[in-house]
């Protein structure tokens, strides 16, 4: 290992096309679209179509300042640029939380599936062994992570345009001994468009909102690209058809052939009912083997993500030194060490503490997702005025800048006042806003330690 503290660029273009297409198929899409149907009827689809409708417009935004200023640390160095240091500190760990308890989620989840696959095996010891790997994986170079992330998103986009294929079959009638009723018919059979009302379709807007974290991934993977502008620009230019595409077409497919109130949609979840309603053969194990890939995927990119957040965040002052190092080819393998050691440990606390401290855990990152996508929606405005303002060419634009830019900030706070209302989602912000008080607290008392250590530096070096 080298004490270089320098990232290689190391992916290449069809690595970056494909992680910004991962990031927007995990296992939500073939199970938690499931949840969102079974609350608000065949009108999810309109929570998702507004969902996926911000996300485009933040994506944009965050576009707009990555292919001014490519970086690592994305969204957390812009914010530290637009609202200052402490801006910058709070959601760039925030974010890294996020993606480290990511890690024991994907990795327990896989876990399951492989268990039940061979049960002599203990889910636990699975779990290890799967988020082992993946770590070594993202250990020998960005490159193999990007090789590793390439197949994973191949092998989700083959398993989505396949499903959409046989759905598409199945509503023209196509596909033999199967009978789809549509939405229309199926509406009208049970309760019409909306059976549960504008709320229920505004809580299942708070589910699928989430769903779609880790499209702004690539932002961050392209900083280690050999053309970060050009491959960001064309990542964020492509992900309205992907949003339309392996979203908004497959929950319109559902909707069409499972009918909401089907008790089986929230129990096997949404993809693997409506294959069995189609009559495929052997649904459950094409469906496990599908989500296998995409937990794997997500965990792979977890590892990758809190290891670069926490990377940058040490490069610019606001973490341990230690952590912006790097090895021979490039990688911050303190940093992937760092954040997959806290990730067992998530893992284990799943395991043997109480149940009230990981859902705790959980809660905490619950609405991470939302203050990270304000944070790009504020700093954009203020960047974007800084940029008119010294007169700086914008080769990348956000769209009828600013009110577009104003309207997000109002649906996301919107969003947020929502969930603080909804009994079910009320313990996610609070969690999540005393973990944001607590960085912050952090950041403060860290800051006054560095400048202390500065001062004294300064003075040691005059009296010397």
């Amino acid at each position: 290992m080298s004490s270089s503290s320098t990232l290689a660029p190391g992916l290449k273009q069809r690595h970056v096309t494909m992680l910004s297409i991962a990031g927007a198929i995990g296992a939500g899409l073939f199970i938690g679209s499931g949840h969102a149907i079974a609350s608000a009827g065949p009108a999810a689809i309109l929570a998702y179509i507004f969902s996926g409708t911000l996300v485009v417009l933040v994506m944009r935004m965050l576009g707009e300042m990555a292919v001014a200023s490519p970086d690592t640390g994305s969204f957390s160095t812009y914010a530290e640029r637009a609202m200052g240091r402490s801006a910058g500190f709070t959601i760039g760990w925030l974010y890294w939380w996020f993606w480290v308890l990511v890690i024991p989620i994907e990795a327990i989840a896989a876990a399951a599936i492989l268990h039940a696959w061979f049960p002599s095996i203990q889910t636990w010891e699975f779990a290890i062994a799967v988020t082992g790997l993946l770590t070594l994986t993202n250990l020998f170079s960005v490159a193999r992570y990007g090789e590793f992330e390439f197949w994973f998103a191949m092998l989700k986009v083959i398993a989505v345009l396949g499903f959409i294929a046989l759905g598409a079959l199945a509503l023209v009638g196509g596909l033999p001994d199967t009978t789809v009723s549509g939405v229309v018919q199926l509406s009208h059979e049970f309760g019409g468009f909306m059976p549960n009302g504008m709320t229920a379709v505004v809580g299942a807007m708070l589910t699928t909102v989430f769903s779609f974290m880790g499209t702004e991934i690539v932002t961050i993977a392209a900083a280690e690209s050999q053309n970060p502008s050009k491959q960001i620009t064309r990542a964020t230019n492509s992900v309205v058809w992907r949003m339309g595409i392996f979203y908004i077409v497959s929950v319109f497919l559902i909707i069409s052939i499972v009918p909401w109130n089907d008790p089986m949609l929230m129990e096997v979840g949404s993809y693997q009912r409506a294959l069995e309603l189609m009559n495929i053969p052997h649904a459950k194990m094409i469906v496990d083997i599908v989500v296998l890939i995409a937990v794997a995927s997500c965990l792979n990119s977890a590892i990758y993500t809190a290891s670069r957040m926490v990377y940058s965040l040490s490069k610019r002052g606001d973490g341990p030194r230690v952590l912006q190092k790097t090895s021979a080819s490039g990688v911050p393998f303190v940093a992937v060490l760092a954040s997959t050691a806290v990730g067992f440990l998530t893992t284990a606390l799943n395991y043997f503490a109480p149940n009230e401290v990981f859902s705790f855990l959980l809660a905490s990152s619950g609405a991470v997702a939302l203050l990270v996508y304000l944070v790009i929606a504020v700093s954009q405005l203020v960047l974007r005025k800084k940029m008119n303002a010294s007169g700086q060419p914008i080769a990348f634009k956000m769209w009828f800048f600013p009110w577009l830019s104003y309207l997000v900030i109002a649906c996301i706070l919107s969003i947020l006042v929502v969930m603080l209302i909804l009994p079910q989602h009320r313990m996610e912000v609070i969690a999540t806003g005393a973990l944001t008080l607590s960085i912050v607290c952090m950041g403060a008392i860290f800051n006054a330690r560095k400048k202390t250590v500065q001062v004294l530096d300064i003075a040691q070096t005059e009296n010397a």
